[in-house]
């Protein structure tokens, strides 16, 4: 610890413990400590979008009986009178407190009172010579006390990581970041509504799961006890869904929970949300579509324009969008011809004559993905399709009637991050069985991210599942287009990071 965060702590710990004393003398004084008797009959927002407009010389006759609740986030003390902002769920509204109006105590009481505390005030409102809309309070009462003193400098802190540790502190001093959260909220009905009108219905999986599948990837692990029975948090929840299908829910939707023990960047973290909806008669094509419907429409209802600012980019999404084959887009961003990485060697050539961090060895399918994700996955910007994905990378994907060696399958890329995965999905159920078979064959080579057959899967589709596309969207990702974040951990209101210590 450096010497300035030294005195920090020293300093802090000292306004701790002024303001401990000054909950023990209220409590001495035989004042009610922590009362949950107060209700407001307003928010700081409707005060001010009901009377911002109103002169003068009305308000003392229509803005009375105003009683608020919230936060002190600044104090400013002249004497006998004092202003201080009050923050609640809304907003923030200024109060004017003054001692002939609470009289000799209960302006006493107020001047014990410090930034954060949480109070209660009831007055009427006015306005100052600035002409700022004001409650002037005729009393104010202490609800809870806060007894850590606020942070002056949290959003410019050096130290983001304390910003998403005590996400509490960050909440309550940064608007913005509260605004991104309530845009995250705001997403969510919007997407639920878009799939409900188009006859969708929204279910619930289980989190839990003996068998873990429906993408590669490492789970976490858990026990029961009761059953002796070692269980898997779930890394996607496709093939519960697709088991849906089989039962006659031809349109489904889920937004679910996934757990990925995975490591973490700007764009991972192992707990994480997820949308996922399977349309029964329909192809990854149509999905594309109804993906683009889906983004305009959140783009329409959030920000009122289909021009969408990320980073440095300005992002259009005004459809339709490019659709581009992954080999095409290497060959676009790696400046080679399609023709000259169509051949494992080929790709290895140039695979090494890029100096690439790539498993030069992996089958064809997966160094192409892999080349793909190095040469131009980052350079994407505008929304484009990648299709044309190999069948090595997805083992749950219909084949291409025309290229057995490929599956119907894309991607969405916006601004360099894939948004979107959705295929024509697989239903015939020697196929999957095979894919499985090879999967485990993956696995006994040490893949861990390939996971075991799930035979009553195989099971459910030897019943038949009408052909079907299905796609995932990840929506931590969703938000950080919408709100224009740097990183996944500005939009998961409490992100894992490692303990302190």
């Amino acid at each position: 610890m450096s010497t300035s965060e030294k005195e920090l702590v020293e300093e802090t710990g000292e306004q701790i413990e002024v303001r401990r004393q000054k909950l023990a003398k209220l409590r001495e004084a035989g004042h009610k400590i922590y009362p949950n008797d107060f209700r407001p009959n307003h928010a700081t927002a409707e005060v001010i979008s009901k009377f911002n407009e109103c002169s003068e010389e009305d308000l003392p006759s229509v803005a009375t009986d105003i009683i608020l609740a919230g936060r002190i986030m600044g104090i400013r003390k002249f004497g006998k009178a004092s202003f201080f902002h009050l923050q609640d769920r809304r907003g923030r509204l200024q109060v004017y407190a003054r001692k002939d109006r609470l009289g000799e105590e209960g302006y006493a009481l107020f001047q014990s009172f410090d930034v954060g505390d949480i109070v209660g005030v009831s007055g009427h409102l006015f306005r100052t010579k600035t002409k700022e809309l004001t409650l002037e309070a005729e009393s104010v009462r202490l609800l809870a006390k806060c007894l850590r003193p606020l942070p002056e400098k949290w959003h410019g802190l050096a130290d983001v990581e304390a910003r998403y540790r005590h996400r509490y502190v960050d909440l309550m001093v940064n608007p913005e970041v509260r605004d991104v959260f309530e845009t995250r909220s705001r997403i969510l009905r919007l997407v639920r509504k878009f799939f409900e009108e188009r006859d969708f219905l929204e279910v619930e999986t289980p989190m839990m799961q003996a068998i873990p599948g429906g993408a590669a990837a490492r789970p976490f692990t858990t026990h029961h006890n009761a059953h002796d029975l070692e269980l898997f948090l779930r890394i996607a929840p496709e093939l519960f869904l697709k088991r849906l299908l089989v039962g006659g829910i031809e349109r489904v939707f889920e937004l679910n929970r996934s757990f990925r023990n995975e490591g973490i960047s700007v764009r991972h973290n192992p707990e994480f949300t997820m949308l996922e909806f399977y349309q029964a008669y329909a192809t990854f094509e149509d999905l594309m579509r109804l993906t683009e419907e889906l983004f305009v429409s959140l783009a329409n209802e959030v920000t009122g324009s289909l021009q969408i600012p990320y980073g440095e980019h300005l992002i259009d999404l005004k459809p339709p969008w490019r659709r581009i084959t992954i080999a095409d887009a290497i060959a676009l961003y790696g400046s080679v011809e399609t023709k000259e990485i169509a051949t494992i060697g080929g790709l290895q050539s140039f695979a090494k004559s890029q100096g690439l961090q790539v498993d030069i060895n992996a089958p064809y399918g997966t160094l192409l993905v892999e080349v793909f994700e190095e040469v131009a996955e980052a350079k994407i910007i505008q929304p484009t399709f990648i299709f044309g994905y190999p069948i090595e990378v997805s083992p749950l994907a219909r084949k291409n009637d025309n290229n057995p060696a490929l599956v119907d399958r894309f991607e969405l890329f916006i601004a360099g991050r894939e948004l979107a995965n959705a295929f024509s999905e697989l239903n015939d159920p020697g196929d999957q069985r095979q894919r499985f078979v090879e999967q485990m064959k993956a696995r006994a080579a040490g893949d861990d991210t390939a996971n075991p057959i799930d035979e009553d899967y195989l099971r459910a589709l030897e019943y038949g599942m009408p052909p079907a596309a299905g796609e995932g969207i990840g929506i931590d990702r969703l938000v950080m287009f919408f709100t224009n974040s740097a990183s996944i951990r500005d939009v998961i209101l409490f992100p894992l990071l490692r303990p302190q210590r």
